[in-house]
C-alpha cells in the first residue's frame, strides 16, 4: 500500500494558489488517510450547506448567456429550464414572480441572457441559477414576445380575411375606447364632428398603457358590444415606445376585437406603429385621426354628391320621357294605327287558313288509325279461340269453373262437364274415359 501523504507533504506538491481557499479551513478539520485517531465528520446536510454558501456569495448577481432546452412548467407557475452551450450545462429556476413578468415564451433551441444569482438546491445536491430577469439574445424581449403572439394567432385565423366585418356608411352612434387624458380622443371627436355634424359619439375611457391597461380596454369591448345602438367602434391611442403600445399587443385585447359583433377600427400610434390589435381588427386607421375621418365621410362631400345625382336622376326621367314621346309620336303615324282593320282581317283569313290545314289534318290521321285498327282486328281474329272453334274445335271445362280440360287423367267417371261450342254449350257426364297412349 502506497505511503499517505501528510497535509505539508501535499501542500508542497501544489500551487499556492490552488489552496489559498482552504487557509481559513482549521487544520484539524483537514484530514488525511493515516489521520486515524484526529478524524472528524461532517454530514451530507453541512457540507452542502458550506457549499451553498460559499457558492451563493461568490455568484451573487451574474449574467449568463446560453440555449434553452428541457423547458418545463408545472401547474406551480415556476418555470425550470436547463441552459446550456458546447461544453456545459447550467439548470436553471424561473419563480413563479418572476416569470408571470415575462412577455415572450421560453422555447427549445433559444438563446437568452439571464440575469441571477447561483444556489444550491439541497435535497439534491444540486447548484442551479435563479433567474430574476431573461431576455432574448440578439433581439427584445417585446418584439419576440410579438413575433411568437402574431404566429400563433394568425395559425389559429385571427387574421382571416374572410371574418373582418363591412364599416357601416354612415353610422349613427360611434362608440371610441381610449384615454381620456390623450390628445388623440380630442382629434377623433372634432375630425367627427368636422365631418359630419350631429352623429352621437360615445367614448368609453379606459387605461392604454402600463398594468391592468389590457384588461380594461377588452372589458370595454365587451361592454360596448352589450348595447344594442352602437353601429362601429374605434379602439387606439397616441404615439409612444414599444413598452407604452404594448396593452394592444396583449391576447386579451386580441380575442375581444375577434369576437366583437361591432366593426373595429384599430386606430394605435404613428404610421410605422403595427399592433397585434391591427391585424385583428375590421379595419386599421395609420392613427386616430385617420380613424376619424374612415369612420364617417364628409357631409359636405356627400350633400354635393347627392345634388349631382339628383340633377342627374332628373336629366335622365326627362329624356326618358322625351324619348317616350317620339317613339309614340311614330307609332300613332304608322300604318297599324291609320288602317287597323286590315290587320284585323288579314289575322283572321290565316285563322281560318290554318283551321281548314288543321281539319284535313285530322282527317287523314283518323282513316290511318282506322286501317291500323282494321289489321289489329284482322289479327285478333285469327287468335280467337271463337275463331277456331267455328272450325269445329270446342273447350271443355268442370261445371261451374272456367279453367279448361287439357288432360283426360283430371277427370272422372261421373264428373260433369261443360263443352263450349262455335254457338252454344253441351253440358254432360263421365261415362267412359279412354288414355290415348303417345
Amino acid at each position: 500500500m502506497e505511503k499517505p501523504y501528510n497535509y505539508m507533504e501535499r501542500r508542497e506538491m501544489f500551487s499556492r494558489e490552488f489552496f489559498d481557499e482552504f487557509d481559513e479551513i482549521p487544520k484539524e478539520e483537514v484530514f488525511f488517510e493515516g489521520d486515524y485517531k484526529n478524524r472528524q465528520y461532517l454530514t451530507v446536510s453541512e457540507i452542502t450547506s458550506r457549499i451553498k454558501d460559499k457558492l451563493e456569495c461568490d455568484f451573487m448577481g451574474v449574467w449568463v448567456i446560453g440555449e434553452v432546452s428541457n423547458v418545463r412548467k408545472p401547474g406551480s407557475g415556476h418555470v425550470y429550464l436547463t441552459l446550456k452551450d458546447g461544453n456545459a450545462q447550467l439548470q436553471a429556476v424561473i419563480f413563479k414572480g418572476v416569470a408571470s413578468k415575462i412577455k415572450f415564451e421560453l422555447k427549445d433551441g433559444e438563446h437568452v441572457v439571464v440575469y441571477g444569482s447561483i444556489s444550491v438546491y439541497e435535497p439534491r445536491g444540486q447548484y442551479q441559477i435563479k433567474v430574476e430577469s431573461v431576455e432574448p439574445k440578439g433581439v427584445g424581449a417585446l418584439q419576440l414576445a410579438f413575433q411568437q403572439l402574431k404566429a400563433r394567432l394568425e395559425k389559429e385565423g385571427l387574421f382571416d380575411p374572410s371574418h373582418k366585418k363591412e364599416l357601416p356608411f354612415i353610422p349613427e352612434r360611434i362608440a371610441i375606447v381610449t384615454s381620456l387624458t390623450g390628445a388623440a380622443v380630442k382629434d377623433m371627436v372634432n375630425i367627427i364632428n368636422r365631418r359630419f355634424p350631429g352623429v352621437q359619439i360615445l367614448i368609453y375611457p379606459v387605461k392604454v398603457q402600463g398594468e391592468g391597461a389590457a384588461e380594461e380596454i377588452a372589458a370595454a369591448i365587451y361592454d360596448i358590444n352589450c348595447l344594442n345602438d352602437i353601429d362601429v367602434m374605434i379602439v387606439g391611442r397616441g404615439g409612444g415606445s414599444i413598452e407604452d403600445l404594448w396593452a394592444f399587443n396583449e391576447e386579451i385585447v386580441a380575442r375581444s376585437i375577434y369576437k366583437s359583433a361591432i366593426p373595429v377600427i384599430s386606430a394605435v400610434g404613428h404610421e410605422i406603429d403595427v399592433t397585434i390589435a391591427d391585424f385583428v381588427a375590421d379595419k386599421r386607421a395609420l392613427t386616430p385621426s385617420e380613424a376619424g375621418e374612415m369612420v364617417v365621410p364628409r357631409y359636405d362631400l356627400l350633400i354635393e354628391r347627392l345634388d349631382g345625382l339628383n340633377g342627374r336622376l332628373v336629366s335622365s326621367l326627362h329624356y326618358r320621357v322625351k324619348m317616350a314621346r317620339n317613339r309614340l309620336h311614330m307609332i300613332s303615324g304608322s300604318y297599324v294605327f291609320r288602317k287597323p282593320l286590315d290587320r284585323l282581317n288579314t289575322l283572321q283569313q290565316r285563322l281560318d287558313d290554318l283551321t281548314q290545314r288543321m281539319e284535313v289534318s285530322i282527317n287523314h290521321r283518323m282513316e290511318v288509325a282506322k286501317g291500323e285498327l282494321a289489321g289489329l282486328g284482322s289479327k285478333l281474329d285469327v287468335l280467337s279461340p271463337i275463331c277456331a272453334m267455328s272450325r269445329g274445335y270446342s273447350i271443355t271445362t268442370r261445371m261451374e269453373e272456367t279453367t279448361p280440360i287439357k288432360d283426360v287423367n283430371d277427370l272422372k267417371k261421373g264428373d260433369k262437364v261443360k263443352t263450349r261450342l262455335f254457338n252454344g254449350s253441351v253440358v254432360s257426364v263421365v261415362e267412359t274415359l279412354e288414355i290415348c297412349s303417345k
